[in-house]
């Protein structure tokens, strides 16, 4: 059995931890409550640029289908744009994302290319033996458009190119502060018909296009279509990375409270186990004194 000075080393050292997890926990609960509000605020723009898409894509605006509206029949490659953490301290929040997009890899059956946003994807899969075409990390606390945008490019350039037939997102989906829920959507081809399939189809799925209503637009359908849908797919990754990083700290939060937790129990119980000792130490010395009390005793009765 220990020692009481050991024991109590040991419950300082759980306390020192402790109160490192506690701080992290206050600090992710700030943090997620400043990307769940960025992220509700994205949702009615997603909303009305669908809206928009569905009825461009409608006009009889090209002989031939936009880049990134065809469909590619086989599909040869496909490229995952898969989004972790930086940092861990998140429970399962990295495990569980990586294991979903292995059975979508598993299920496709397809050549796959990553494109990971976040060190800890990029690192996992890397040891998998994936091929990672491009790689970020060290994304800001609340990024901008323009700090996503150069994921996208990659994404664009790939399909736009023939490198990919499919390009898939891979993030986890933010629900509420308990509930986060790992996802692979399609990013391309856009397939406004085909929602249910589409990245963000939560935020879109109750967008109705009123096919009778005939807009008339300046400079002209093709034109505007050749901007809105870079612009949409941008959109769409921006939704995915905020979705991740509101999933993150909530993750961190509740695996930095449940840590908080079990170290004031361990707590508890270190201490329970520290007062044993004393008692068992305090008792061995009160039976020493009693025995050489004794003892002296009876050397003075034998003098």
């Amino acid at each position: 059995m220990a020692t009481a000075r050991e024991i109590r080393r040991r419950i300082r050292s759980v306390k020192n931890i402790a109160q490192v997890t506690r701080a992290l926990e206050a600090v992710s609960a700030s943090k997620v409550r400043r990307a769940q509000a960025q992220v509700l605020a994205t949702r009615p723009y997603a909303e009305k640029a669908w809206q928009v898409l569905n009825n461009l894509a409608a006009q009889p605006v090209h002989d031939q289908a936009h880049p990134l509206l065809s469909s590619r029949v086989p599909v040869r490659t496909v490229q995952i744009v898969l989004l972790t953490s930086d940092r861990g301290l998140c429970g399962a929040f990295n495990y569980n994302i990586v294991r979903t997009m292995l059975d979508f890899v598993a299920r496709r059956a397809k050549p796959v290319k990553l494109i990971t946003v976040g060190r800890k994807g990029r690192d996992l899969t890397w040891r998998a033996g994936f091929e990672i075409v491009a790689e970020f990390s060290k994304l800001p606390t609340s990024p901008t458009v323009i700090d996503v945008a150069p994921i996208a490019r990659v994404a664009i350039e790939n399909f736009v190119n023939g490198e990919a037939d499919e390009v898939y997102l891979a993030y986890t989906d933010f629900v509420n502060m308990l509930k986060q829920r790992p996802v692979v959507k399609r990013l391309l081809p856009l397939r406004p018909a085909e929602i249910e399939t589409q990245a963000m189809a939560e935020y879109v799925q109750e967008v109705k296009v009123e096919t009778t209503v005939e807009y008339i637009y300046e400079p002209s359908p093709a034109v505007i279509l050749e901007e809105v849908l870079p612009s949409f797919t941008e959109l769409q990754v921006y939704q995915a990375v905020l979705e991740s990083l509101a999933s993150e700290h909530a993750a961190r939060m509740v695996a930095m409270r449940n840590a908080t937790e079990s170290a004031e129990e361990l707590v508890d119980e270190l201490t329970i186990s520290y007062n044993k000792a004393r008692q068992q130490a305090i008792t061995s010395e009160i039976l020493d004194i009693a025995g050489g009390a004794e003892a002296l005793v009876k050397s003075m009765a034998n003098k």
